[in-house]
């Protein structure tokens, strides 16, 4: 009976911070594998699609959770995409512009970007994203936002606390800081998540909900770690991962993804 399997990117398949770019020999061989069984492999990821870079899209990947959930691709088509008001994105573009804080807004397959906010530019380039799918001349009231991300120059973190928790007081939204770049944040919708989008993604395919496997390792992974039958935390993952999850791998820098396919799934 087929099964589905969901990979979380950063920490999980990969880990830019740590160096690990590309997606071990090892890993890709497990995940080869389990598409030679007759599985069917998909991303969840917070990133959007314009986030991706080659090497993902062109692995042979049965679809894409993105956006945390916001939108679900299978077999290159849009199965379910939930966009947020449109009203609360113009309010919060509005108070950034006038609190010195950048904005993207992650669309699909698109992400918009201000040609004037250099620091966000800047820190795509240098984690190797492609800007190929970035627009730069937009009207926020043309864009179907999906989810949003921040960034400031901002020295003083009680003023980044302020300005975050004024745009996270917006009802219906939820978000989180990178903990690597604390001057980051993404924000979505708290009705859409990882594992919401994986539930749409196994009804598409018609896969039980016991059939189902999930490897991550961040905050924005516990509710699919949840949802799934069964959840694989990373050994590189924080505790209150860890605790959600049916069993702990070893860590991205160790291959964990292919010894969980290994042990768990075939």
């Amino acid at each position: 009976m087929s099964k589905a399997v969901f990979f979380d990117i950063d920490g999980t398949l990969i880990d830019v911070v740590k160096g690990i770019t590309h997606i071990s020999t090892k890993v890709r061989s497990a995940l080869h594998e389990l598409k030679k069984a007759g599985h069917k492999i998909f991303i969840a990821s917070g990133r959007p699609y314009a986030f991706l870079d080659a090497e993902i899209l062109d692995f042979g990947f049965d679809g894409f959770v993105l956006n945390n959930g916001a939108v679900v691709v299978i077999d290159g088509k849009v199965i379910f995409q939930e966009e947020l008001d449109l009203s609360t994105v113009q309010k919060i573009c509005e108070m950034c512009e006038t609190e010195d804080v950048e904005y993207i807004l992650e669309s699909h397959p698109y992400v918009y970007l201000r040609p004037q906010f250099k620091t966000f530019e800047n820190f795509y380039t240098v984690i190797d994203i492609s800007l190929d799918l970035f627009v730069r001349d937009f009207k926020i009231e043309d864009v179907p936002t999906l989810k949003m991300e921040f960034i400031t120059k901002r020295q003083d973190l009680e003023e980044v606390d302020r300005i975050y928790n004024k745009i996270l007081q917006n009802p219906g939204l939820d978000g989180w800081c990178d903990p690597f770049h604390y001057k980051n944040l993404e924000l979505y919708s708290t009705k859409n998540s990882k594992g919401s989008g994986i539930v749409h993604a196994l009804k598409y395919c018609g896969i039980d909900l016991k059939d189902s496997f999930a490897f991550g390792d961040g905050l924005n992974d516990i509710e699919m770690l949840r949802t799934v039958g069964t959840g694989l935390a990373m050994g590189n993952a924080g505790d209150n991962v860890k605790k959600v999850a049916t069993a702990v791998v070893p860590s991205v820098h160790e291959d964990g993804v292919a010894f969980g396919i290994e042990k768990y799934i075939l």
